[in-house]
């Protein structure tokens, strides 16, 4: 599960952090010791087992007091059991809560449809005042952590199966999506762990003569606007791609600029309205639903016809 793996290893970067502000701390769902950080802050980390709405009220509490709680959880269940203090405590409150979430997506693909997470951004946007980052590898889910503590208000950081991106280490700056691979003929607009398999499309699309633009929409919440609005008019046509349902997530805030802006024509590339109901292994999920490489080149072309 390289969702946990890159969760905890953002232990490390928090104990780094956590050395230079003495607020920091740390609120666990039953996750275990949170790399370095439990050990060498015992007194600064709180596990408060499987119960996912006191996780968000613990947290809550500690950010009311002064503190800057970080809250860990897995993804399909915090964004989803947790809701209502979330929405809450966190955002009516505007507490300043960091929510660390992994295992989003479809990477719990062989645990089945109750352990996706493929709502969560849909119900986080909803929320005013509410940050959503989506990092696309490893590293860049170490700076969304670093760039998280700098939000002034509620945060949900989404960590699902990242590769590392091979030479990726553009700053991340929140609201500003990255440019990764140069194209005229179709914007790729791509989210988390599906930036590494638009970029592989890009190549696969390339090699048939077709220029794929790759956009790395980190930050659902505040979306960039101005990133969208050059897609639709300087190439028109938009291929959205997340593990996520099309409606509410990505995808759906992609369409509603793009229909505010009145130009352009979009695609999006997710879960159509049902649930993945097959258990497999996360790379064989993914092409299940259509979320690969291969998956997206096609259907990305598609738009060309």
């Amino acid at each position: 599960m390289l969702g946990f793996i890159c969760a905890a290893s953002q232990g490390s970067v928090l104990m780094e952090m956590a050395e230079k502000n003495p607020d920091i701390v740390v609120v666990s769902q039953d996750m275990g010791p949170f790399g370095p950080f439990s050990s060498e802050f015992p007194e600064r980390f709180f596990d408060v087992g499987i119960s996912e709405a006191n996780l968000i009220g613990v947290a809550a509490g500690l950010a009311h007091a002064g503190k800057l709680p970080f809250v860990v959880g897995m993804a399909p269940f915090v964004s989803m059991r947790s809701f209502e203090q979330i929405r809450t405590d966190c955002g009516y409150n505007r507490n300043n809560v960091k929510i660390i979430a992994p295992c989003s997506g479809l990477e719990g693909g062989y645990w089945g449809a109750t352990h996706h997470a493929v709502e969560d951004l849909a119900l986080l946007r909803m929320i005013p005042g509410m940050t959503v980052l989506c990092p696309a590898d490893p590293a860049e889910a170490s700076r969304a952590v670093r760039a998280a503590a700098e939000v002034d208000g509620p945060v949900y950081i989404r960590i699902g199966y990242l590769l590392p991106i091979e030479g990726y280490e553009e700053k991340l700056e929140v609201g500003r999506a990255v440019l990764m691979r140069e194209g005229s003929d179709i914007a790729i607009v791509a989210t988390g762990a599906s930036v590494i398999q638009a970029i592989r499309a890009h190549d696969l699309l390339k090699e048939k003569g077709i220029s794929a633009r790759v956009l790395n929409m980190h930050t659902i919440k505040p979306l960039d606007r101005q990133a969208i609005g050059a897609a639709a008019a300087e190439i028109g046509r938009v291929v959205t791609v997340e593990e996520h349902f099309v409606n509410g997530g990505l995808g759906g805030a992609v369409a509603e600029v793009m229909a505010e802006l009145g130009t352009g024509r979009l695609l999006r590339v997710g879960l159509d309205d049902e649930f993945v109901m097959e258990v497999a292994h996360y790379p064989d999920i993914l092409k299940l639903a259509g979320l690969d490489a291969d998956s997206i080149a096609a259907t990305a072309s598609s738009l060309l016809d």
